[in-house]
Parts: structure tokens; C-alpha cells; sequence
């Protein structure tokens, strides 16, 4: 997989029969699904109570305490608030 992309590389999805190999190579691959540990969910969900909305500053804040990435705080906050909006 390549790090710095965040996307695995084309061989590497054929290899598994990944999507592009079964439908068709058109640009990048899906990334890996990220495992949270019970630890980084624990503090993602206690900021959630306090605020449903983060700021650039409190996003990078919190990825770099949690070792995750900012793309990967700002979809858990997308995903939760939609998860919110469900259950309501």
C-alpha cells in the first residue's frame, strides 16, 4: 500500500481481486478500512459530546494525539453526525 497517497497501489488491488479487478481499473483504488482502537473511539466520541462540529486547529490537534490523520477525524465527525441524524 502506499503511505503517502493513502491508496493501495494497482497491483496490489488486482492481486487481492480487488474493485479494480473485478470492475475495471477507472483511477484510484478505495483505501483500507481503519480499524479504531477502543481508545482513539473512546476520545473521538467524548470530543463528539462536547462539540459535533471541529475547526482545522482541533482537527489537526486531535489526529496528532490519536496518531490518525485529519482526513480520517474530519469522516469520523461526518459519519457520527449522520449516525446522529438517524437515530433522531
Amino acid at each position: 500500500a502506499d503511505e503517502s497517497s493513502g491508496y493501495e497501489s494497482e497491483s496490489a488491488g488486482a492481486e487481492r481481486g480487488g474493485a479494480a479487478a473485478a470492475g475495471g481499473s477507472r483511477g484510484r483504488q478505495r483505501r483500507a478500512r481503519t480499524a479504531f482502537t477502543s481508545e482513539q473511539v473512546c476520545r473521538l466520541e467524548k470530543t463528539f459530546q462536547r462539540q459535533k462540529y471541529l475547526g482545522a486547529t482541533e482537527r489537526r490537534k486531535l489526529a496528532a494525539a490519536l496518531q490518525l490523520s485529519e482526513i480520517q477525524i474530519k469522516t469520523w465527525f461526518q459519519n457520527r453526525r449522520m449516525k446522529l441524524k438517524r437515530q433522531i
